[in-house]
């Protein structure tokens, strides 16, 4: 195409200068603004917002769940193997840029349990404690470890990682790549978050025993203000060597660029975070969304996620995504935009200047206690067992996989291995697919399958056959073997029936010649007198000559002639109807193998159509048609005739003819086919 680019200037804008002509882009000033409201969202909401009706509901629920940021963020800090206070600035700056460009008017932004352990499995990958030894011996348990080292080497991994993420995000998002979720079933999604459930769990009793170990690769507000107060006075870290939050350095930290050099190292891992937290995000974006009327852009939604992460890597934040807890919360509380979450952002950013140091004796086993008490809802999965038993067992069995390969392996290899048996088990569903004959249901246009409506009756002659699945390689050899076996119909076998019967009704007139020879040669030695004996019959006259009589009559050697009238009453008029009709060929007798004249093959199931598929249809047609059984192709969609029109499927032997809109347009057709042809054979 030609490249141009042309400026409207419909509101007094200068023309562009005729060097950008050849740039390939083509504007106008209402396309520009059309295309920076879609890009930047705030800018088509905030201008009509409505202090009266939303300022008290946004501000509300903005405190709340800036109150629930406080105790989450620093809980989630710790599944992530960092310290604290790195949950509260993962409260606050991605915050303040999904409001900017997010399109979700409920959902709350910042850290969750589930992408806090998928980040905290990377740093611990990267910055095991075994690097930060510093004195003694690791095998006898007196090693001691550089901790101020390892935490701030972990906090680099982190923010590597969450630019990565971001960055990934954007591109997917500009590439329109959000229905990448599609692939995430309910089953594997649940499964998977209730198998990083366990593992959260696991993780957190060293904070609550109180137990040092590695870890192997509604807010509960009350007694959280209490326990921090009890614990300040107490001096429990004094007294007792309870493992506590430590000093919350006051004010925000200046902006950083991450460590470029490993952006290598955390990329592989960073994939599964990218799918995992847009999949938890927008699956409750969309559910606000449909809760409340509006629609949120799939496509935005991962490029809003993906500058919350790049900005906020930028001062030292990890991945963030959407909180069920805290979204729930902004809803219930009364949040109508994303107000509310400026607002929580606030409150976390008064924390972190003011008073954070409060925070300093809280025990982590309060936070890990906090975080038990979010995984409620997740540990509340476990119900989906024998719901799933009882509807869908193909489904439980993604859930049992997805689960049991998350606990094993680590959070991404499991990740990667419930995605691949899902997908196979799709593949299995389509290369097995169920197979049935469709009866018709009297006093309507409407076919269904025999075996699960007694109502449906047969269609004398007529086999309609449908697939549930569409026909494509994996099953196009398993849908022309059910066709036989439904139809009853063995083509192989028939074919070679029909070939020998050929070759016997060939042999027995190569027979008949040689004997017609000699009998011309007898009748030349031999002068023929002959004798016409005519027998009369109501209905049969018969021709005899002298040599076939000759016995009987004087020993005359001749030919026999006969020619039959059949009775109208007695005949049949269409011996396909019959099932034990038979027919005299050449003296051969020879039954009719079935009743089927006609089969339909019902399309409406199917999706698209491969080469494969084409070549099966072809031989079906080909193959029914040696054994003169006609076959017709009804319920396509239009974009399946075209794709069978470009694959060549129509021919000089398969004619448009033989394709029909509905099943029963081409049951009728067969049947005034059919009727047609037993009138020319009476």
């Amino acid at each position: 195409p030609r490249l141009a680019l042309e400026c409207y200037c419909d509101k007094g804008l200068p023309a562009l200068p005729p060097l950008l002509l050849p740039l390939g882009v083509r504007c106008s000033v209402p396309g520009l603004k059309r295309a920076v409201l879609k890009w930047v969202p705030v800018l088509s909401w905030l201008p009509q917002y409505s202090i009266r009706e939303n300022a008290v509901g946004d501000i509300v629920s903005g405190l709340s769940v800036g109150i629930m940021h406080l105790p989450q963020g620093m809980a989630y800090a710790l599944l992530a193997s960092l310290t604290p206070v790195f949950g509260l600035y993962t409260s606050l700056f991605p915050v303040m840029i999904y409001f900017i460009f997010g399109t979700s008017r409920h959902i709350s932004i910042g850290t969750f349990a589930v992408v806090s352990i998928m980040v905290g499995s990377v740093t611990e990958k990267f910055g095991p404690d075994s690097n930060f030894v510093v004195g003694g011996n690791g095998t006898n348990g007196t090693a001691v470890v550089d901790i101020d080292a390892r935490d701030a080497y972990r906090v680099q991994i982190s923010c590597a990682l969450t630019a990565v993420v971001g960055v990934l995000q954007i591109l997917f998002g500009l590439v329109r790549f959000g229905f990448v979720v599609t692939y995430l079933s309910e089953p594997l999604v649940r499964g998977y978050t209730t198998a990083v459930a366990v593992q959260v769990l696991l993780s957190q009793l060293k904070y609550v025993v109180g137990v040092h170990t590695t870890r192997f690769t509604g807010p509960l507000s009350q007694v959280y203000v209490i326990a921090t107060i009890i614990s300040y006075f107490a001096k429990f870290r004094t007294h007792y060597g309870v493992d506590v939050v430590g000093a919350i350095p006051s004010g925000l930290k200046a902006p950083r660029v991450p460590d470029g050099n490993l952006f290598i190292l955390v990329f592989p891992d960073a994939f599964a975070i990218v799918i995992v937290a847009y999949a938890i995000s927008i699956s409750i974006s969309k559910t606000m969304a449909l809760k409340h009327g509006y629609k949120v852009d799939s496509n935005q939604e991962l490029v809003a996620l993906g500058l919350s992460n790049v900005f906020g890597a930028f001062f030292q934040c990890y991945v963030v995504t959407a909180s069920l807890s805290r979204s729930l919360v902004q809803e219930s509380a009364g949040g109508k935009t994303q107000v509310a979450g400026v607002v929580s952002s606030i409150i976390v950013l008064i924390t972190i200047l003011k008073i954070g140091s409060l925070f300093a004796e809280l025990p982590k086993a309060i936070l890990a206690t906090i975080v038990f008490v979010n995984l409620k809802g997740m540990f509340k999965q476990f119900n989906d067992i024998p719901l799933l038993w009882k509807s869908n067992k193909m489904d439980l069995m993604i859930w049992s996989v997805t689960w049991v390969a998350t606990i094993l392996l680590n959070l991404d290899i499991g990740l990667a291995v419930a995605v691949v048996f899902s997908m196979l088990t799709v593949i299995f569903r389509i290369q097995l697919p169920r197979y049935s004959i469709l009866g018709h249901v009297p006093g309507t246009e409407l076919y269904v399958d025999m075996d699960a409506y007694e109502e449906a009756k047969l269609i004398p002659g007529v086999t309609i056959f449908r697939s549930s699945a569409t026909i494509c390689y994996t099953n196009a050899e398993m849908y022309l073997e059910a066709l036989q076996e439904k139809s009853g119909i063995n083509i192989i076998e028939q074919l070679t029936e029909k070939k020998k019967l050929e070759n016997k009704l060939k042999r027995q007139q190569e027979k008949e010649k040689k004997k017609a020879k000699k009998a011309a040669k007898k009748l030349q030695v031999q002068p023929c007198m002959q004798r016409t004996f005519v027998e009369s019959k109501k209905h049969q006259t018969v021709l005899v000559s002298p040599t076939e009589v000759g016995p009987v009559y004087g020993g005359f050697d001749g030919q026999v002639n006969s020619a039959y009238q059949m009775d109208p009453e007695v005949s049949d008029a269409c011996p396909a109807d019959d099932d034990n009709s038979a027919r005299e060929n050449g003296g051969v007798k020879t039954e009719e193998r079935h009743r089927t004249h006609s089969v339909i093959l019902d399309l409406s199931t199917t999706s698209f159509v491969d080469t494969v598929t084409a070549k099966t249809l072809n031989n079906i047609f080909r193959d029914f048609g040696e054994i003169d059984v006609s076959v017709y192709i009804a319920g396509c969609q239009v974009c399946i005739v075209q794709q069978l029109k470009r694959a060549g499927i129509f021919s000089e032997s398969i004619l448009l003819n033989n394709l029909f809109v509905t099943v029963h347009d081409a049951v009728l057709h067969t049947l005034e086919r059919q009727e047609l042809s037993c009138i020319t054979k009476m």
